[in-house]
């Protein structure tokens, strides 16, 4: 993709500049065009017609034909958009040429808020009003608001598999009495099948659990041909992993994060994982390369994609010796899903970008315009960006130009406005022009932002309500109304961001509680985002950032050297960490055990918990001792 961007001064002089967009950087011989205007996208399917569903956070399923995103939304559901709640999951039913059956995997915005399964009925391009037909309402949600998983796919026997989070529970994943932290299974009608392997040791809903022992299996999927499936499960503080997906499998979570060292005959250890850590933090997509039809090299047929979201990245692995991986593609903003179309097209969900991404293969090929640029209208003091993306076989060198003369970088004047923008790319092999697109300016300044509460500095601990007021005005408008803002919360974690409120348009002020359960990690914090626009649609945006307050806790046994659990997973005392107040914590020891050739039997813990028990973490640092 290729962009020109013209800055517009206070003096109504304009300067212009050439930029490179934003794009991955792919192999020799590969290229990629983009479909945007997606709002905060999770995952995505693929129609059997070619269309591709695209599931929006904040309940909207929008539908791309013929290479563009339609402006009116497949469906819409209400739900609760949390953190890593909301519109998490499609999926095709086997026969939806005849019957039109669309899945999907959501969070409900009632109480008790929990997620769910439901099947819809297709009229072209939208559902049909009405036609919700739940299949399955799965366990109740805690405070928690991540690890929800919402993967789902049918599988080669005609079953429908849906991926599900431990919901920030570590030991949800190790029992048959909920079904969080599995793989389930279930006929298309929501109907369980009674083949499924705890069929006759779960029971109700539970008996739909075809694997366990998982933390939050984000994305999954079955390869063409041979059935095999590979889950995708997000790590904690170590690995990322990708599983083979096998009936009655217990992948080991929380005992084993990773492979089980040592090895442990109850668990199956993963085929491949990588370290997860401040630049690679989470696997959110996967997807292997058997299409109908091939267009990547042989190379590539029957390889295994994944991405990972911090990472930025698309890598790959050969699922027959699956110890190493290699490249394909980098500078993704933030991609959380991948699928391969028939045609041999591999599309990745890019939720930065907003945008669906194509991957096609070009040798030799001469330049055509995929993307043409669009009308631009600003106001003085703001940026116009016209872009253009082309595929064939590059380099490209591009030449953009102004009522059809080439660009210079004279200043221009206010009455640039309604000049024509277009671009002239050139490769080995040919030329193409783009369409026109016009730019406006208009004669208006633009409008200023005021975040007063939090204040400046604020710190929280897991239960604090904030209250979020503002306020915004403008030279023209004066004091804007309730209309004109929009605010949103993101929850930041080491290198990355989870969205906590949804952006909320319509209010002047709202409220947001810190949840107690969920991520435990000490390196986060929260930024609050206001976005105020005018009467001519000029904006100004400003942030406000709440970071945690802290304290540090030490485990100890006596005597020491023995082994505790934090949150579920096996560790050897003295333990110091650094914690968030108020987060909850699960401390705990196994009983008996040996050291040094003498056994020891758990008495009590030093705050007079039970063996496993919850703490909050303290305003203080503090220590927790047990006793054998």
């Amino acid at each position: 993709m290729q962009r020109i961007t013209r800055f517009y001064a206070i003096l109504l002089i304009i300067f212009c500049t050439i930029l490179t967009a934003y794009s991955a950087t792919l192999p020799t011989g590969f290229a990629e065009t983009s479909i945007s205007g997606m709002t905060s996208p999770t995952a995505m399917a693929i129609a059997p017609d070619g269309r591709i569903f695209v599931c929006q956070q904040n309940g909207n399923l929008r539908v791309i034909k013929n290479g563009a995103l339609l402006a009116n939304s497949f469906l819409t559901v209400s739900v609760n958009a949390s953190d890593e709640r909301g519109l998490l999951g499609v999926a095709f039913d086997p026969n939806f040429p005849t019957n039109n059956f669309v899945y999907i995997y959501y969070t409900t915005a009632a109480a008790p808020i929990h997620n769910r399964v439901s099947r819809f009925t297709a009229d072209g391009d939208v559902s049909v009003a009405g036609s919700e037909t739940i299949l399955l309402d799965l366990n109740n949600l805690s405070a928690a608001t991540n690890h929800n998983g919402g993967a789902m796919h049918f599988g080669p026997d005609g079953k429908l598999y849906i991926a599900v989070g431990e919901n920030a529970t570590s030991s949800n994943a190790q029992t048959l009495t909920n079904l969080l932290g599995k793989m389930l299974r279930l006929n298309t009608d929501g109907t369980i099948p009674t083949d499924n392997p705890f069929f006759n040791q779960a029971t109700g809903n539970n008996r739909a659990i075809w694997a366990l022992g998982l933390r939050n299996p984000f994305t999954f999927t079955f390869q063409p041909g041979t059935g095999r499936m590979h889950i995708n499960d997000v790590g904690q503080n170590t690995w990322e992993e990708i599983n083979n997906g096998i009936a009655g499998s217990n992948y080991g979570w929380p005992n084993c994060e990773g492979r089980c060292t040592p090895a442990n005959p109850n668990f199956r250890d993963p085929i491949f994982q990588y370290a997860h850590n401040a630049s690679t933090c989470a696997i959110t997509g996967g997807a292997f390369y058997n299409p109908t039809n091939p267009q990547f090299p042989v190379e590539f047929i029957g390889k295994y994609f994944y991405a990972d979201f911090c990472g930025n990245y698309i890598r790959i692995i050969d699922p027959a010796s699956p110890a190493t991986s290699t490249g394909f593609a980098t500078g993704i903003s933030s991609p959380v899903d991948i699928q391969v179309a028939n045609d041999g097209s591999l599309y990745y969900l890019a939720r930065g970008s907003g945008a669906v991404f194509r991957v096609q293969y070009t040798i030799n090929q001469p330049p055509a315009i995929a993307n043409q640029p669009s009308n631009a209208t600003v106001s003085v003091g703001q940026t116009a960006t016209f872009s253009v993306t082309a595929t064939g076989t590059g380099p490209f060198t591009y030449q953009w130009q102004r009522n059809n003369a080439d660009i210079n970088t004279a200043p221009l004047t206010l009455a640039d406005s309604g000049a024509q923008f277009r671009c002239r790319v050139t490769n080995t092999f040919g030329n193409a022009t783009s369409n026109p697109a016009t730019l406006t300016v208009q004669p208006n300044q633009t409008p200023t932002a005021i975040i007063n509460t939090p204040t400046a500095g604020a710190t929280y601990g897991g239960g604090q309500m904030f209250i979020y007021n503002g306020a915004g005005t403008d030279p023209e408008d004066g004091n804007l109304p309730a209309s004109a803002f929009t605010w949103q919360v993101d929850f930041h974690h080491d290198t990355h961001t989870h969205p906590f409120v949804p952006p909320t348009s319509g209010v002047t002020s709202g409220n947001f509680t810190i949840p107690t359960l969920g991520e435990t990690d000490s390196n986060v914090f929260y930024r609050v985002i206001l976005t105020v626009r005018d009467s001519q649609n000029a904006t100004n945006t400003v942030t406000r950032d709440i970071v945690p307050r802290t304290s540090d806790i030490t485990i100890n046994t006596n005597p020491a050297g023995l082994q505790i659990t934090l949150d579920g997973q096996p560790r050897t005392a003295p333990l110091t960490f650094t914690g968030v107040q108020g987060i909850i914590r699960q401390i705990g020891t196994t009983t008996p055990q040996a050291l040094s050739g003498t056994t020891y039997n758990f008495t009590n813990w030093s705050d007079a918990g039970t063996q496993i028990h919850e703490i909050a973490t303290p305003e203080r640092n503090a220590t927790y001792t047990a006793n054998f």
